[in-house]
């Protein structure tokens, strides 16, 4: 159960400085996807705890085209299928590794995106996911760097 701030402290506020209240799961996912991305490190970067998200989600779905590609035996040599879905699974895991150090790891997601996206001309089906997964990747590292630079602003404004 939340707890209602009391009238003088709700006057005393901004309207624009309310308070975001996490339920205990949000809190949860929040906290991980921001250690994945370095924030113990003094880094607070809301497009690499995005990115990272995509990337987590990604993992799954690139395992299943990798074993679809499998199952249809559209490839011959059929467990190429299997490598295909490890080697793009392999790459999100680097680029999770890395997304803290720099922009290593965001230039790996791209990476990953466009090979998931050329896994197309194998599996046609897998363009209508890879350009959801891609466009959502795009989405968040374009609006996780406009809210990096309104923070940096306010930090600079408030300091």
């Amino acid at each position: 159960m939340t707890q209602q701030p009391s009238n003088a402290s709700r006057n005393s506020r901004d309207a624009n400085e309310e308070e975001l209240v996490l339920s205990p799961s949000e809190a949860a996912a929040h906290n991980s996807a921001m250690r994945i991305s370095g924030a113990r490190n003094g880094e607070r970067s809301t497009r690499k705890a995005l990115a990272s998200i995509v990337l987590g989600f990604e993992l799954i779905i690139v395992v299943l085209i990798g074993l679809t590609i499998f199952g249809l035996g559209i490839t011959d040599p059929r467990w190429l299928g299997l490598v295909i879905g490890g080697v793009l699974a392999l790459m999100c895991i680097v680029a999770l590794g890395t997304i803290r150090f720099g922009e290593v790891g965001i230039w790996i997601g791209w990476a990953t995106h466009v090979l998931m996206l050329a896994t197309a001309f194998i599996l046609p089906a897998a363009l209508f996911v890879g350009a959801i997964f891609t466009a959502l990747w795009v989405y968040c590292i374009v609006r996780g760097g406009k809210i990096d630079r309104d923070n940096a602003i306010l930090a600079a404004q408030s300091a």
